[in-house]
């Protein structure tokens, strides 16, 4: 038996010269890892923006994780919003300590 395996040309994945590479754009600068992150430019209404998932995948213990991209708040008033779940974070962590539901699921607001 030879050893003809160890003879052969070995390639492995090495960095590039990153002096060697053009500028990125803008647009593939500011792009973020999960596409579900992304705003689109163009105006949605409040329909479409609930139907988005930013995240729909499994977890490493197997348990399924699905994100919405933007969380749809109804106010006191009634008025609706559809909050991004990057980009308006902190608002909703407000919203949802300022909401709480009682014994019977009816929601009351601080």
């Amino acid at each position: 038996m030879t050893n003809d395996y160890l003879d052969e040309e070995i390639h492995q994945p090495v960095s590039e010269d990153p002096h060697s590479r053009e500028e990125p754009t803008v647009k593939e600068r500011d792009l973020t890892a999960n596409p579900g992150d992304r705003i689109s430019e163009k105006p949605q209404s409040i329909q479409e923006k609930a139907k988005q998932v930013a995240v729909d995948v499994p977890d490493i213990t197997g348990d399924w994780i699905k994100v919405p991209t933007y969380f749809v708040v109804e106010y006191p008033d009634g008025t609706k919003k559809a909050l991004h779940h990057v980009k308006d974070a902190e608002e909703i962590s407000d919203i949802i300590r300022q909401a709480r539901v009682d014994e019977h699921g009816n929601r009351i607001w601080w």
